[in-house]
């Protein structure tokens, strides 16, 4: 297709602006409906091998977009017709926001890599409220909404923040996600621990029965975004969340970008959250962990590294039954949506395997 001739124009451009650029064409193509039925029309792989349903939702195919990308719903018009089988926005925050300031992402080319320290800029709830209520519904493929609190916002009161956000939301989404795991707003991290996580999750899974009650629809799968950065300890307390009775979260995403610097790699000299290749192999293990730790009956969305079919197929045996995608498509484009599609029922095949859920978690021993 087009970016290999576009991307040395976006890539002469800062990577900020490049983004802007093409978040903006995206929002122009989302107003022309006869040129997105032509670009679903190459861009959609309609396998039966790849098709799931989670938490009552339908997926298509299992590779959705990662949060990050449309922070404030601009584009989730055109999203779908590039092959998205979802698609996650955010992360919204209640308020608008300026985020950190410029520059604060940088591109690594040679490692498919990118550090970022956005710190969550964006035009707040209400706006991105009437974005997605312009969206036809039910839309036409799941709908994500990653939620996060304002950077002024103390920690006591973060729980606040998140049920305010998802009060506005509410009647737009298909799953909610809580993202306590970006590295870029100061003090975030610290609702990941034992203490601060229950506490918060137990306040907006109530807001959400709360307003399903009142919107008289199901409440949304509730998931939570973490870090890679975790000790494995940590990590198997946050499983628990999702078991007994009546579990706090519906499923994970694992993971968020990473703090640590991979040895051998200089150039990483920015601060921020470090995404792409360099994550890949982090971002395995944590799925494999909560996999594990949750005896494969927990869905989790797998996130980082995933640069071809052959990245998207380790995720999936190490017990992801979905995947996000965003660092791959700033060096590969949006054709990377469709060779992974292409190329993943030949890699379960390879194997002996017919569907997406006959591969899940095959890499791991599960431990009732």
């Amino acid at each position: 297709m087009i970016y290999p001739l576009l991307r040395p124009l976006l890539f002469g451009l800062e990577a900020e602006q490049a983004h802007q650029l093409s978040i903006a064409a995206l929002e122009t193509l989302g107003r022309m409906p006869r040129i997105l039925e032509r670009m679903a029309e190459y861009f959609a792989v309609e396998n039966p091998a790849l098709q799931q349903t989670l938490w009552g939702l339908n997926f298509r195919n299992p590779v959705g977009l990662a949060a990050g990308y449309d922070k404030d719903a601009r584009a989730t018009a055109a999203l779908p017709a590039l092959g998205f089988g979802f698609v996650e926005i955010g992360t919204v925050t209640p308020r608008a926001q300026s985020g950190n300031p410029r520059p604060r992402v940088f591109r690594y080319p040679f490692s498919q890599a990118i550090i970022n320290r956005m710190g969550f800029p964006g035009e707040g709830a209400t706006a991105v409220a009437e974005r997605l209520r312009a969206l036809p519904h039910p839309h036409c493929v799941p709908i994500g909404i990653n939620l996060g609190k304002n950077k002024d916002t103390p920690l006591e009161h973060a729980a606040e923040d998140y049920v305010f956000a998802l009060e506005v939301l509410f009647p737009y989404g298909d799953y909610l996600t809580v993202n306590v795991s970006s590295p870029n707003t100061p003090g975030l991290r610290l609702l990941q621990g034992a203490d601060a996580l229950p506490e918060l999750l137990a306040a907006v899974a109530a807001a959400n029965q709360r307003l399903a009650a009142e919107y008289q629809r199901p409440a949304l799968p509730l998931l939570l975004k973490i870090a890679p950065d975790l000790d494995p300890e940590d990590i198997s307390a946050i499983a628990q969340l999702a078991k007994g009775d009546q579990p706090l979260v519906d499923g994970f995403i694992a993971t968020n970008t990473t703090i640590d610097r991979p040895a051998g790699h200089p150039e990483y000299v920015q601060a921020g959250g470090l995404s792409g290749m360099p994550l890949r192999s982090r971002a395995n293990a944590v799925i494999a962990q909560l996999y594990q730790d949750c005896a494969g009956k927990v869905p989790i969305i797998g996130v980082g590294g995933i640069s071809c079919a052959a990245d998207a197929y380790e995720k999936i045996r190490a017990g992801a039954s979905l995947l996000q995608v965003y660092t791959g498509l700033v060096f590969k484009g949006p054709e990377l949506v469709r060779e992974i599609l292409l190329e993943l029922p030949d890699l379960f095949e390879q194997d002996g395997f017919c569907h997406i859920s006959a591969a899940l978690g095959t890499a791991i021993n599960v431990q009732e």
